[in-house]
Order: C-alpha cells, then sequence, then structure tokens
C-alpha cells in the first residue's frame, strides 16, 4: 500500500465504528475535519481501493424499503498496516495555506486600515474556531471519557486550542506593531 496518508485516515476511522462511506463523512466533518481533509469524493474510491489490497472488507447489508448498504470492516492486514504507518516518523512539516499571511506579505499596497481590518476578521474566526474546539472538548469529557481513543482525542483537541490560541495572540501582536509602524 502506498503511504497515503488519507488511506490511513480511513483505515483508523474503521477502527471506532465508522463502517459506511456515510458515516466516514459525519465523522471526517465533526472532528478530524479541523486538521485532516477528506472530500467527500476521496471516501469510496479510497474504501474501494483498501478492499482491492484487502486492508478492508464490504459487505452488502439490507435495509428494509431502501438501496442495499454498503458496510466495510478493517482486516487484520489493515490493522497490521495501519499500526506500521502510526509508527512510521514524521518525515517533514506541512506548510498550510495562509490567506491572510499572504495577504499580510503584501499589505504595504494598502491602507494600513484595512489590513488592521483583516486582522480584526480573522481574529474573529479565530475565536469561533477556538470556541469550537472547547465544545468539542467538553461533548468528549462529558460522554466519551471512557473510550479509549478519548485521550488522543482530547490530545489533538489540545493541539488545536493551543496553536489557535497562538494565533490568536499573533493577531493581538500584530495589530500592536502596526498601529506603532503608523505613528
Amino acid at each position: 500500500m502506498s503511504k497515503e496518508n488519507t488511506q490511513f485516515a480511513i483505515l483508523g476511522l474503521l477502527t471506532i465504528g465508522c463502517q459506511t462511506g456515510y458515516s466516514i463523512k459525519q465523522t471526517m466533518d465533526g472532528s478530524l475535519n479541523h486538521f485532516w481533509k477528506i472530500s467527500y469524493g476521496q471516501i469510496y474510491p479510497t474504501l474501494k481501493k483498501l478492499v482491492d489490497n484487502g486492508y478492508a472488507s464490504v459487505q452488502d447489508t439490507s435495509q428494509e424499503g431502501k438501496p442495499d448498504k454498503k458496510e466495510y470492516h478493517i482486516t487484520e492486514k489493515g490493522k497490521i498496516a495501519l499500526k506500521e504507518w502510526l509508527q512510521d516518523p514524521i518525515l517533514d512539516l506541512s506548510i498550510d495555506k495562509n490567506e491572510l499571511l499572504l495577504k499580510l506579505f503584501f499589505s504595504r499596497h494598502q491602507d494600513p486600515s484595512r489590513t488592521m481590518d483583516l486582522l480584526d476578521s480573522y481574529k474573529e474566526k479565530l475565536t469561533i474556531r477556538h470556541d469550537t474546539f472547547q465544545a468539542i472538548s467538553k461533548r468528549i469529557n462529558e460522554n466519551h471519557i471512557q473510550d479509549t481513543d478519548a485521550p488522543y482525542w482530547l490530545m489533538t483537541l489540545d493541539y488545536g486550542l493551543c496553536t489557535t490560541k497562538a494565533a490568536i495572540d499573533w493577531c493581538e501582536q500584530t495589530k500592536i506593531k502596526l498601529l506603532s509602524k503608523e505613528r
């Protein structure tokens, strides 16, 4: 199996009870989407590849008055591949595209008040994200804390909370620098 991380994200989701393309998409949208994006159009081709490679199995389940539902399950071979991937070292840091930073880089070409507006807008979005992460953390602590995966879910949330808080602080510091430059 090639080391395409999306395949491993879906294999991982199969280990936590997501067994249909729909449930995988729901879980992606509700949690992983904050740090790993998979489009709906990637899910079924990836599931097919996992089945073809023997990392997952699929079975059709009858539904009354509806088309059959395909349910996917991770195989032993898939569990081994997931474990091997988890143990692989991280080779490089990903680079996130950030429209604000791109605009800030060229902001000498616009009025400083417009740059200030961009920073305020960005900070507002970050604050909403931070609040969302806190709500997810609360939900996990209240409803899923006994789940064996919960500590790891909370660790990824802590990363999101810390980096988002740091970005909020950076916005404030950048606004101060921008104001002092204008004087």
